[in-house]
């Protein structure tokens, strides 16, 4: 729908015209045409990606090597969703059919990666024997793996014998006084060692191994969980520095503490970082390092896309009652995959285009993107959308994550995401719905939008009670672009101006 356009104002266009709007473009923009081409169907590793490729987590490696204040390993906590948290432990035959069968089942897994619920390279023979014979059976799934980095070094060249060229090391520091804090121990040279020295050989081991497998040409994502009053001033330098030893991504994620989970943090007390904390520390690594926003902190069995768990669908029991025709299956996932690609280069290629001009009876004129215009006098605003495969698709009632949108002159970029719990079970029972709208508003205070494909009248008028307006008038179109347009509509109504900033900012 073509908007009233101020000639000296003008409002970015719809989509992603610039070619640098949105997280998904600036993410992949700055990176060479090898590297896009390797993450372009990664959805750990790529914006762009989560929406249509899916990944699983296959849970063989129990052991762990080192004690992290925020992690405890519980098995059978289905209803959490957090990392080291599995239902059940794998064998490697185990994991390689559950793997078969997922993959047969959604053409759309990618990515197989081993994260836990110990260390993967604490456990070595379950992991590379679970590689092994992925690598033989099914040779059309990228391979990842997730490590803490205290032994790595010493198996990075058998990281590269099975082609596994992503890997994930979690980073929370780089000082061994900021470390302590964080690691009561290690368990090195077969012995327990503490504190300070425990932090020093740690930070060690992951930088040795962060600098090998760069030299060996493979990606490395960094993970950094942030601890308020522990590391949250602290990780700007940790990401300066992986980016100076080759690191191409680094994914800040909050602090998981509640003391039902009966972690260290979480009984005594250390509190999480709230959603404004956390982008304003991911803003501020951003100028050094491409951040990673979409990241869901998925359990170490999880299945599907990312913000989904279908692993209840592939529980031992059941895998061995399917009969997988893998062969077959690798046509439909080429054959999809290649759909995909298409319809991927179609949304750059139109994205990366120069704007035509935009003229309605209302237009004075509009100046094409091509001629960069000045940017829109408009603040920055946060809107919250409820979508599914890159368009707004879910109906407010029904959604239980919420992807957080900056929309401003520079474009519609990712920020985050807001776990929820479906407002609405089914059409006439939406059982303890004022508690559940509750907490969803409290998630969504410091938004000023939400756009959803549709929303009944309660919600939206508690909703717009909360200083959040509802919008409705874009289901099924593509997320940036939604975003874009409800930012113009709001720039020329005269409600981005500095001093209409909402009162209910967090």
């Amino acid at each position: 729908m073509d908007l009233p356009v101020i000639e000296s104002s003008p409002p970015v266009t719809a989509g992603c015209s610039a070619g640098s709007c949105g997280s998904t473009a600036s993410q992949m923009d700055g990176l060479s045409d090898d590297i896009r081409a390797r993450v372009q169907d990664h959805p750990c590793y790529s914006e762009e990606a989560h929406h249509y490729f899916a990944r699983m987590h296959v849970a063989v490696a129990p052991a762990c090597n080192i004690q992290c204040h925020y992690c405890n390993r519980k098995y059978d906590c289905a209803n959490e969703s957090r990392p080291g948290v599995v239902s059940e432990l794998l064998m490697p035959d185990q994991a390689v059919r559950k793997t078969l069968a997922v993959a047969a089942t959604i053409p759309q897994m990618s990515v197989l990666g081993i994260a836990g619920p110990g260390d993967p390279l604490a456990n070595p023979q379950r992991t590379f024997e679970t590689f092994r014979q992925l690598a033989l059976q099914a040779p059309d799934i990228k391979l990842c793996v997730s490590t803490n980095g205290l032994v790595l070094p010493e198996y990075v060249e058998e990281l590269a014998r099975y082609d596994i060229d992503h890997v994930t090391i979690t980073i929370n520091c780089v000082d061994p006084e900021v470390g302590a804090r964080i690691y009561p121990w290690i368990f090195w040279k077969n012995q327990r060692v503490f504190g300070r020295e425990a932090a020093a050989i740690l930070i060690e081991q992951q930088q040795k191994g962060l600098e090998m497998l760069t030299a060996r040409g493979i990606l490395v994502k960094v993970n950094s969980v942030l601890i308020p009053g522990v590391n949250d001033h602290h990780l700007p330098e940790v990401s300066k520095i992986v980016k100076a030893k080759g690191a191409f991504l680094h994914n800040v994620m909050p602090l998981i503490a509640e003391a039902g989970h009966g972690t260290f943090y979480g009984v005594m007390g250390q509190r999480s970082p709230k959603p404004a904390e956390l982008k304003a520390l991911q803003d501020a690594c951003e100028g050094d390092m491409n951040m990673m926003r979409h990241c869901r902190q998925c359990r170490a069995d999880a299945v599907g896309l990312l913000g989904e768990d279908r692993g209840a669908e592939f529980t031992l029991d059941k895998i061995e009652a399917m009969d997988i025709d893998y062969e077959a299956a690798m046509v439909v996932r080429a054959e999809l995959r290649a759909q995909i690609a298409a319809d991927l280069a179609e949304k750059r290629a139109k994205a990366h285009a120069p704007a035509a001009p935009q003229v309605t009876p209302q237009v004075i004129h509009f100046q094409p993107h091509a001629a960069k215009p000045a940017p829109a006098a408009g603040r920055p605003v946060l809107m919250a959308v409820a979508a599914k495969n890159g368009l707004v698709a879910v109906h407010f009632g029904h959604a239980k994550e919420f992807l957080v949108y900056e929309a401003s002159a520079s474009g519609a970029r990712l920020v985050g995401h807001r776990k929820a719990e479906s407002y609405c079970a089914g059409d006439e029972n939406c059982g303890d719905a004022d508690l559940v709208l509750a907490r969803t508003i409290q998630a969504l205070k410091d938004c000023e939008v939400v756009l959803c494909s549709r929303i009944g009248y309660e919600p939206w008028g508690e909703l717009e009670a909360a200083g959040i307006q509802p919008n409705g008038e874009h289901a099924m179109q593509p997320i940036e672009e939604a975003v874009i347009a409800v930012w113009n509509e709001m720039l020329v109504a005269g409600r981005l101006t500095a001093g209409s900033t909402a009162a209910k900012r967090a």
